[in-house]
C-alpha cells in the first residue's frame, strides 16, 4: 500500500529546497512551483507563494492569481487568512487544518 500523504519532515525538506530555488533564481523557482516540477509536488504536499502586501498567490498549481486571504478550508475554514496572520519572513510557521 503507497503512503498517501507526505509527513511533516517531507514538507519541511521542500520547504528548504524551495527557499534555496527562489534564492538561485526566483522566477524559474515560481515556475517550477507553478507546475510542480523539479520535486515542487509529492503526494499531498506542494509549495506555493503569495505577496505579503497583497496576498495574491504568485505560484500554486491550481490558483495562481487569487486571493490567498479567500482560500477557505473543505469545512468553510478560513485557512487562508490563518496562513497570511501566521506568515513573517525568516521563520518557519506552521497552520494545521
Amino acid at each position: 500500500m503507497a503512503i498517501q500523504y507526505g509527513t511533516a519532515e517531507e514538507a519541511k525538506a521542500m520547504l528548504e529546497k524551495a527557499v534555496a530555488a527562489v534564492k538561485e533564481n526566483k522566477a524559474k523557482a515560481l515556475d517550477m512551483f507553478n507546475k510542480g516540477e523539479g520535486g515542487f509536488k509529492d503526494r499531498d504536499l506542494y509549495v506555493f507563494c503569495a505577496n505579503a502586501s497583497d496576498s495574491i498567490l504568485t505560484a500554486h498549481p491550481t490558483m495562481k492569481g487569487k486571493q490567498l486571504r479567500d482560500i477557505l478550508g473543505k469545512k468553510g475554514y478560513p485557512l487562508g487568512q490563518e496562513i497570511m496572520q501566521k506568515a513573517t519572513e525568516g521563520t518557519i510557521g506552521e497552520v494545521t487544518y
